[in-house]
């Protein structure tokens, strides 16, 4: 990877090594990344093509510290070390939100500003990241009858005003964290739903399918996140499939950016277009599929493909996508016949095979479920 580094107010072009980038984006096999969801190809054009202050913000959100990575590290023994202990019995669904400060360092998790059922801030991102919280609990509860993310009324909780201009938001296993943006390039990351459902939902598929962070199961991982943001979105706004933009990160791409959002799931590719960020590389069917080291082998560029055939689907069967096509992502990603490494291909195999499961053989969800997938090339 390569980025401008500032030193004594000259920005010099250097390498960065996969160890020195907090959200482990490159880590091969990797399990317990830092899920971030600006991706790096966006950070590096920036880097490389931004002004001075664009650049500074570009590589401040590039670079971590010691402390950082050996706090994930930490995390990740843990969650390994969970994973091999019984599952505890899941307590009445009652969402336990807390939203702190970091008050511009890097301190986790920072000073408390807003507790479980207190009132509203005079904070628009405290207030923002309580909300989008709470909505992702009840998404998950009222629709999909899970208790949290971890389905046993895990409290959730989230940070503000992580460092100086952060442009991003990521989930690190054990809490939300969003930076204030650039205010050039990037809003605030509390102000889209759906990004906070996004980074969320990495804490569900931990919990269930706990797909590698490589390659194509990292694709997946990526997809299904923005699968169950977008939904967790038009629950909140009461769309229909055809009635939802189908758009990550609507609102996050701030005055200076040429775009819509960080990827559109409707038409992979065409999120935005801009000299300083890029051009979206998303590809919408396997034969324009990125081969890449980057990125974790381009898990943030190729879930453009899944993302396009759960568009598909949730259009063909209409009314709200969240009944039928969310029910059967949801019940794969739970399936156990769904492992870490598995492919785009296995993924959609079980997809039919579960949409047979809910709804039946004959039934038009396993149908529009498997035209989807062959439309992107994967069946």
């Amino acid at each position: 990877m390569v980025c401008a580094f500032r030193r004594a107010g000259v920005f010099r072009i250097v390498r960065v090594t996969k160890e020195s980038t907090l959200c482990n984006y490159s880590q091969p096999g990797h399990r317990h990344s830092i899920f971030c969801i600006l991706p790096p190809h966006i950070l590096e054009h920036i880097a490389k093509n931004g002004d001075k202050a664009q650049r500074s913000f570009a590589v401040d959100t590039l670079s971590t510290d010691h402390t950082m990575r050996q706090f994930r590290s930490t995390q990740a023994a843990f969650l390994q070390k969970r994973s091999t202990a019984p599952m505890p019995t899941a307590a009445v669904p009652a969402a336990q939100i807390s939203i702190y400060t970091a008050t511009n360092t890097q301190t986790l998790p920072g000073t408390l500003v807003r507790g479980p059922g207190s009132g509203k801030s005079n904070d628009n991102s405290v207030d923002e990241a309580y909300d989008g919280l709470d909505e992702t609990f009840i998404f998950y509860e009222q629709v999909l009858h899970r208790n949290s993310i971890d389905d046993a009324g895990m409290p959730l909780i989230g940070t503000v005003h992580f460092g100086s201009n952060y442009d991003n938001a990521f989930w690190n296993g054990q809490q939300m964290v969003f930076g204030d943006g650039d205010g050039t390039l990037f809003n605030r990351f509390t102000i889209a739903l759906d990004v906070i459902g996004h980074e969320l939902t990495h804490g569900v598929t931990e919990h269930t399918a706990n797909l590698n962070y490589m390659g194509q199961p990292g694709a997946l991982n990526e997809s299904v996140s923005d699968v169950f943001g977008s939904l967790i979105k038009q629950y909140k706004g009461k769309q229909t499939a055809s009635e939802a933009d189908w758009l990550i990160g609507a609102g996050l791409l701030g005055k200076g950016a040429q775009g819509v959002a960080l990827r559109s799931m409707k038409a992979p590719g065409t999120a935005y277009d801009d000299p300083t960020l890029g051009k979206d590389p998303q590809p919408d069917n396997m034969k324009n599929y990125v081969h890449t080291t980057q990125d974790s082998g381009g898990v943030h560029i190729n879930s453009g493909i899944p993302n396009h055939a759960f568009y598909l689907a949730a259009i063909e069967l209409g009314g709200n996508a969240w009944d039928k096509a969310g029910r059967i992502w949801y019940a794969t990603l739970n399936d156990a016949h769904l492992k870490p490494s598995s492919t785009f291909r296995g993924f959609a195999q079980l997809t039919v095979a579960n949409a047979v499961k809910l709804f039946g053989a004959n039934g038009a969800e396993a149908s529009a479920v498997t035209k989807a997938w062959k439309t992107v090339g994967v069946l």
